[in-house]
């Protein structure tokens, strides 16, 4: 009997326990029953008197939750920032070379994450971003060199002086992209739209324009040594000041209607090639 009775006592304690609103509100009660009873004489013999240390304390009371409970709770939502921040980070290298749809969405996911907290300078070597949506966002100064992100969509992204070298960005929607700066040597870029995009100083050497679509796009003074534009659209494009560009690069392209060279360079196109730069 007395057994079972013990047992239904744990039983009411470990469910009490289990509510920590109701737990704290009976501890609370306790302490209010044993404090008000230790301090029934003081209220009686001079009730004022005790009254205004009580008060006393109620405004030191205020003083520690206006300053340090601030402060702790500053400290605290910091602390959680840098930990989520650590997550997404360690997510994308448990997802590196996985090359699956779920590693590449979940990559992307913590990419626009960590954009959210304003962390653009991330290591996404060898990640496999393949068809997925990452329009508008920002990745300054982020290492992406050996990635997979072909199929996908970067619209109006900044990948203003990224690591791209050897990166797979073919049948890739770029336009309105930044890359100014970009190390991209060695890139794919085949089939891909670049309409409008900033390439302006990116090192471009021995990257594939294949078929890419470069409509008045940005392309002063980058390093395009050994670049394939074989049937690219260059239709207004600007190649002014382009290191390493040759006329047998040009010859190959689908169109120069518009577009802007050197002046040396351009009269060598007028001259050998005259109907590309026609309408």
């Amino acid at each position: 009997m007395f057994s079972k009775k013990l047992k239904n006592f744990k039983q009411i304690v470990d469910n009490t326990l289990e509510k920590p609103v109701l737990t704290s509100l009976i501890v609370l009660a306790l302490l209010a029953v044993l404090v008000l009873s230790l301090s029934m004489k003081y209220y009686i013999a001079d009730f004022y008197a005790y009254w205004g240390q009580i008060l006393v304390e109620a405004h030191g009371m205020l003083f520690d939750i206006a300053v340090i409970g601030i402060l702790i709770f500053s400290l605290n939502k910091s602390g959680e920032k840098r930990q989520r921040i650590r997550t997404y980070k360690d997510e994308i290298d448990d997802f590196r070379l996985w090359e699956s749809e779920e590693a590449a969405f979940r990559t992307v996911g913590n990419i626009k994450r960590l954009n959210r907290h304003d962390i653009y300078e991330l290591n996404l070597v060898n990640c496999y971003l393949a068809k997925t949506n990452l329009n508008y966002i920002k990745l300054t100064g982020s290492n992406i060199n050996s990635a997979n992100i072909s199929n996908s969509f970067l619209i109006e992204s900044n990948l203003e002086n990224t690591r791209l070298n050897q990166t797979n960005l073919e049948n890739t929607n770029l336009n309105q992209a930044n890359l100014k700066g970009a190390y991209a040597s060695g890139a794919n870029f085949k089939d891909s739209y670049l309409i409008k995009a900033d390439l302006e100083n990116a090192f471009l050497i021995k990257a594939n324009f294949k078929n890419a679509f470069l409509m008045e796009a940005n392309l002063k003074n980058s390093y395009v040594t050994g670049a394939d534009f074989e049937n690219a659209s260059l239709y207004k494009a600007d190649l002014r000041g382009a290191k390493g560009l040759t006329l047998e690069q040009l010859s190959k392209a689908k169109t120069l209607y518009l577009a802007k060279f050197d002046n040396e360079l351009l009269d060598q196109v007028k001259t050998n090639i005259p109907e590309l730069v026609g309408k």
